[in-house]
């Protein structure tokens, strides 16, 4: 992995390109950039080396699957020593999709997606609450996600 790899202008254009669309053809990319697909292919290459391209993925609408309720839990641990435990339970429910270690408040702070509030209770006492190292939760239901982008070049 390179790095310090500095991006400059067409490196941006690229990944403005892709994070709209990641399929799109580098025959294509390169003509509305200006530049040959022999130019497009090396700089994506380039990126990739240095971390900044990690892969692709398809964008699932969550509300489509059937996940109607998002929700936000800050989670404070008994003793920090439980945190990797903790953190290994938490990723083996399917509920939850985003977690992260804190400062403030909590010490982890996750996003969980369930398909009711039912669902959302049933999770919150019979799987989060259950784990014997946390001491206590604070569940912030979400109503709507009116921005939600990627980090910009």
């Amino acid at each position: 992995m390179t790095v310090n790899y500095e991006i400059d202008n067409l490196d941006k254009e690229i990944l403005n390109a892709l994070s709209e669309n990641a399929r799109i053809p580098y025959a294509e990319l390169a003509k509305n950039c200006a530049v040959s697909a022999g130019t497009i292919h090396v700089r994506i290459e380039k990126m990739k080396q240095a971390g900044i391209i990690e892969g692709t993925k398809v964008s699932i609408n969550a509300k489509a699957l059937g996940y109607d309720v998002c929700c936000f839990i800050g989670i404070n641990l008994k003793n920090a020593k439980d945190y990797p435990d903790t953190i290994k339970r938490l990723e083996a429910l399917e509920e939850v999709v985003e977690a992260y270690y804190t400062t403030g408040n909590y010490s982890i702070f996750i996003k969980l997606m369930t398909r009711s509030i039912d669902h959302l209770q049933m999770t919150l006492i019979n799987k989060v609450q259950a784990i014997d190292a946390i001491q206590s939760t604070e569940t912030l239901i979400s109503l709507q996600n009116p921005i939600n982008r990627d980090v910009l070049p």
